[in-house]
């Protein structure tokens, strides 16, 4: 039974969230199986079309089964920001509310998730000149020293983020040549915009990282197998795709895109975009252990449906659902 607190009277959104390769789609798939769901993707990457292997994108048989919101709508050469993945999202959750049933959202993009619960500052949209100028730059004197550059002018962003975090290093870099103002303080002058919807926040927390390591190499290995470096060389090929876009920047594709460059050989390739993406999945969990107001799902290993599931529904029902 909900309680009388005023937001409980607003519709529910559950938001499923957790590491790579935790195991989200998954459990998302058999949640539409359980409840009266339709599921929106919360994923950075998996909004662009012909990026489907080292995406880990459901396949056609799990689209079928469970059909998934702002999956492959954009081609690569297309830049996707925060704002822009907000407005589609209250879209997609206004439409599946208005059809009586409840949006899943599910995904491992923590910003998506933190706008979309806050609102977002309006920000000037991404300036290809800009962007290839920076990218250039940094190609030349390496991240670091584009994050010290930051720190110059920027440097409250600067302190929230690690020297490596190229894409967010860009994006801050390139706020400040276009407004002359720093990101932060563009950030700090946002009013608040609150999600006219109740989130009901689930995470996937596996219970031994080491597993998840293991994980995240073995599928690796199977994207590797499955033809993931055709997948890049067609974007590759292309001539239109460069390192400086957002999707090329994406987890395994900047690496297989150095691999098809020459920069790398085929060991270095494995070892880096495994490395990759252990960085990213300690980067998700790190944003998921400040994360207020959500309940974890601490998986075991092996990693049994069954269970994960019934803890799923046990904390709906405690939430109304």
């Amino acid at each position: 039974m909900l309680s009388a607190n005023p937001h409980n009277a607003l519709p529910p959104a559950i938001f499923l969230m957790g590491p790579t390769a935790s195991g989200k789609t998954d459990l998302a798939v058999a949640l539409t199986e359980a409840l009266p769901c339709d599921i929106i993707s919360v994923d950075s990457a998996l909004v662009y079309r012909g990026m489907d292997i080292g995406t880990a994108k459901p396949d056609a048989a799990t689209l079928a089964r469970a059909p998934h919101r702002l999956v492959s709508f954009l081609d690569p050469s297309e830049p996707y920001s925060a704002a822009q993945f907000r407005r589609d999202a209250l879209r997609e959750i206004a439409a599946i509310t208005a059809s009586g049933r409840i949006p899943l959202l599910v995904g491992g993009t923590m910003l998506y998730f933190k706008v979309l619960l806050e609102g977002i500052a309006e920000l000037p949209p991404a300036d290809p000149a800009i962007r290839a100028t920076l990218a250039a730059q940094a190609a030349a004197q390496g991240w670091p020293a584009m994050h010290a550059r930051l720190a110059q002018v920027d440097p409250a962003a600067a302190a929230r983020l690690h020297p490596n975090h190229s894409q967010r290093i860009l994006r801050a870099l390139e706020v400040y040549e276009q407004t002359g103002s720093p990101l932060s303080l563009l950030q700090q002058q946002q009013q608040p915009e609150p999600l006219p919807f109740r989130p009901v926040q689930l995470a996937l927390l596996p219970g031994d990282r080491d597993a998840l390591y293991r994980r995240i190499a073995e599928r690796f290995d199977r994207m590797l197998a499955a033809g993931f470096i055709d997948e890049v060389r067609a974007l590759y090929d292309r001539g239109d795709l460069s390192p400086a876009m957002p999707a090329i920047r994406a987890v395994g594709y900047r690496q297989a895109w150095d691999y098809l460059a020459g920069h790398l050989d085929a060991t270095q390739l494995r070892d880096t975009g495994i490395a990759a993406t252990r960085q990213l999945a300690k980067r998700q969990l790190t944003w998921l252990r400040s994360w207020p107001a959500v309940q974890p799902l601490v998986t075991g290993e092996p990693f049994v449906l069954a269970d994960v599931l019934s803890d799923a529904l046990k904390s709906l029902a405690a939430a109304g659902i």
